[in-house]
């Protein structure tokens, strides 16, 4: 049975309420999961994208509501006093369950308008709160997939869900640059690089961890070609001298190896965004 929940602010076993029996609140999300994206923060979304987290439930970000046989009998309705404290909307349809987080701009307070029927008259009105077009996420329950567009969005719905792909440490970060392919100058070091570096690196990081060292020599190479003009490279001690933030920008893509060459105009380009194909 499609229902609609609030999950309100406060602390407390009980956080989950009902809201509208028997109604939905979006139109049916029909996603190819297959086509989703596998969440990459350094990803940019088509117009029509989503990204994808699967086996979503295994997640110890999941919330408690999704790992088990869900029954809306076992909610109590909203208080209207309650109203004013939603986090976040749970709409439940066909088995699925949408998401669509509460934000104070979303409130419209009472207020007096004018309408216009068979004469003009002046109402008072109730309180409302805006449904956007779509859900800012969807757990689609027999696939145990959660999709969504926005991570910082749903990071307050998914407490924990930001560590998902988090920054490198500065540790993590002071580790990345000691490698031996790296040779900072012009007293550069972990305290400048900027946090999308640092949400790279601990993508190049998790690269590097799969390379054997045959494959190191070859990606020092391909980022030597690809990078003149943008990165100076020491032939003697094989290494990319780094001073800048963007000289690491392009220093990480090379190790995502986001560099190529067109097949029938040959021109270098960088790609913006990757996807796997299958």
């Amino acid at each position: 049975m499609d229902a609609v929940f609030a999950r309100i602010k406060r602390r407390g076993k009980n956080r989950f309420f009902k809201l509208i029996s028997d109604q939905s609140l979006y139109q049916p999300l029909t996603l190819n999961l297959n086509l989703c994206v596998l969440y990459n923060p350094d990803h940019n979304l088509d117009e029509d994208a989503w990204f994808k987290i699967e086996g979503f439930s295994q997640q110890d970000f999941c919330i408690d509501l999704l790992k088990k046989p869900f029954d809306s009998k076992d909610y109590y309705d909203l208080k209207k006093e309650q109203f004013s404290s939603i986090a976040y909307l749970l709409s439940v349809q066909g088995g699925d369950f949408y998401f669509q987080k509460v934000t104070p701009r979303l409130f419209i307070r009472s207020k007096k308008f004018l309408e216009f029927g068979e004469v003009a008259k002046l109402e008072q009105g109730s309180p409302r709160l805006v449904i956007n077009e779509l859900p800012d996420a969807v757990y689609f329950k027999q696939s145990d997939t959660l999709v969504f567009r926005n991570l910082a969005t749903i990071s307050s719905i998914f407490k924990g869900i930001d560590e998902l792909y988090k920054e490198a440490t500065k540790a993590e970060v002071e580790t990345f640059l000691d490698e031996p392919f790296i040779e900072t100058i012009n007293d550069y070091d972990a305290a400048k690089v900027s946090k999308p570096n640092r949400k790279r690196i601990g993508l190049a990081m998790a690269t590097l961890g799969k390379m054997s060292e045959d494959d190191r020599v070859s990606m020092v190479s391909y980022i030597e070609d690809y990078a003149k003009g943008k990165l100076t490279f020491d032939e003697e001690k094989q290494s990319f001298e780094i001073s800048t933030d963007d000289q690491l920008k392009n220093l990480l893509y090379g190790i995502e190896q986001r560099f190529y060459t067109t097949p029938f105009s040959n021109e270098k380009r960088l790609a913006n965004s990757v996807q796997a194909i299958n």
